[in-house]
């Protein structure tokens, strides 16, 4: 029943928003801006959406991989902000956790929603803090502090930075469309060094490993073509970086997209939609849903090509009753063209069941 009260909220404020945000004003994603540390890790709550990712591969004291997933979702509705009421939701905030166990065969996944204010859900301006209830991610210091607790698992993780900043697109406005207009501000944090715990079923992880942080936001993601994206984030051995993305249109094919790489010693480079390829190799179906994946890919990013085998293959991520989105978020090792280990990271893939709807 709680599961349909929040679907059922989410659809009125998706209605609600539909027939009244027409009113609002929400500020342009413009070329020239620039994006400063640790200014732009807060919120920016005058724009309509707005995402913290933070994803990675760690292992256990015994050697266990084990992946991880915590999201935190902002959005401004632009619904009856004149109200001066503290129960208007100017800003709803959702969140995603998740990990992925090779033993287990499965994700372990939760999620939460709430509008923002009272003190128990919250996404501060100008520093990292964003909260629900006893989930936050916040900047401490020098280290990023992941906290989750769900009836499956408990994370409760430190990371820290040893690289700067990787602005997407051109230095971090991130082309979404052939349309200009259509456009997010984009950095990421890659080759974060993480440690903590992951509590599963009551048994205690240790775990070390390296993580990959995304921030991104924007008042128009997506034009009319757009069905979904497929994304991928990865660390690379050699203490290098590398994002792909792709929009696909209703017919599945590529309709825009981009990289970009950084590789050590060299200024980081980006690539345009024609630079890059998508080619699936393999499917899985979900059983509980019936939508068709593919988890393994070979990408062409200019002259390299990788190939993406997921740790696990049920790493779907049925979030209709929060964001109302479906997708398969999960780690993937990554293979260069002669089949040795280079890297690994998190692979993202939305709107292969309904339409992805931001």
């Amino acid at each position: 029943m709680r599961g349909i009260a929040h679907a059922l909220l989410a659809l009125l404020l998706v209605v609600s928003a539909a027939s009244k945000a027409a009113d609002a004003e929400f500020p342009a994603v413009v070329p020239g801006y620039s994006i400063e540390l640790p200014r732009d890790e807060g919120s920016h709550p005058q724009f309509r959406t707005e995402w913290w990712y933070l994803t990675g591969w760690l292992e256990s004291e015994s050697g266990e991989p084990l992946g991880f997933q915590l999201t935190f979702f902002r959005n401004r509705p632009g619904v009856d902000e004149d109200n001066p009421s503290r129960f208007v939701a100017r800003q709803v905030l959702f969140a995603h956790a998740a990990v992925s166990e090779q033993r287990r065969g499965t994700l372990l996944r939760s999620e939460k929603s709430a509008r923002a204010g009272f003190g128990l859900a919250e996404s501060a301006e100008g520093s990292l803090a964003v909260k629900i209830d006893d989930w936050s991610l916040r900047k401490e210091g020098e280290r990023y502090v992941a906290v989750a607790t769900t009836s499956d698992f408990t994370l409760e993780l430190e990371c820290v930075a040893t690289q700067p900043p990787l602005l997407n697109g051109k230095n971090g406005v991130s082309q979404k469309s052939p349309q200009s207009q259509f456009a997010s501000y984009y950095y990421s944090l890659p080759q974060l060094q993480t440690s903590g715990r992951i509590v599963i079923g009551g048994r205690e992880h240790r775990v070390r490993g390296v993580a990959w942080f995304d921030h991104e936001w924007s008042s128009g993601m997506f034009d009319e073509h757009a069905r979904g994206w497929d994304w991928i984030g990865l660390n690379l051995d050699d203490g290098g970086a590398l994002m792909v993305q792709r929009i696909r249109d209703d017919a599945g094919k590529q309709y825009w997209g981009g990289a970009t790489l950084r590789e050590p010693g060299r200024a980081d480079r980006t690539y345009l939609p024609d630079d890059i390829a998508w080619s699936p190799l393999r499917r899985w179906r979900s059983p509980r849903t019936g939508v068709s994946y593919p988890v393994e890919w070979q990408i062409t990013v200019g002259e390299r090509t990788i190939t993406l085998r997921p740790l696990l293959d049920d790493q779907e991520n049925d979030a209709r009753a929060s964001t109302g989105t479906l997708y398969w978020e999960g780690a993937v090792r990554a293979f260069d063209e002669r089949g040795r280990a280079i890297g690994r990271g998190y692979l993202e893939l939305t709107g292969y069941g309904e339409r992805l709807r931001l």
